[in-house]
């Protein structure tokens, strides 16, 4: 599981409506629909129920929505505090 499939799992979740959550991530909807089936893959479990009318969270949907919600804001303000606190010379390793 990546965080890339946490943000659209959650971007999904608070639109239930793939083009416009595609919108809101500045995606087509197309790699957004294959990044929900990869994390529904690596999960086990189905997130949504689809329709051609509608989008609904499934129990396993709304269970992972609330965890999602909290790794998303905690990777929120842990990448800005890291990069801030580190030094950019050494954003690279290096070869001895």
């Amino acid at each position: 599981m990546e965080l890339r499939h946490l943000r659209c799992f959650l971007a999904v979740a608070e639109e239930l409506h793939f083009a416009r959550a595609a919108e809101l991530l500045h995606i087509e909807q197309s790699p957004l629909s294959r990044a929900i089936k990869e994390l529904e893959e690596n999960l086990g479990a189905q997130l949504f129920l689809r329709t051609t009318k509608s989008t609904r969270l499934t129990r396993a949907g709304r269970m992972l929505c609330r965890s999602a919600s909290d790794c998303a804001a905690v990777s929120a303000i842990l990448l800005p505090r890291f990069l801030a606190s580190w030094p950019a010379s050494r954003h690279r390793d290096r070869a001895c």
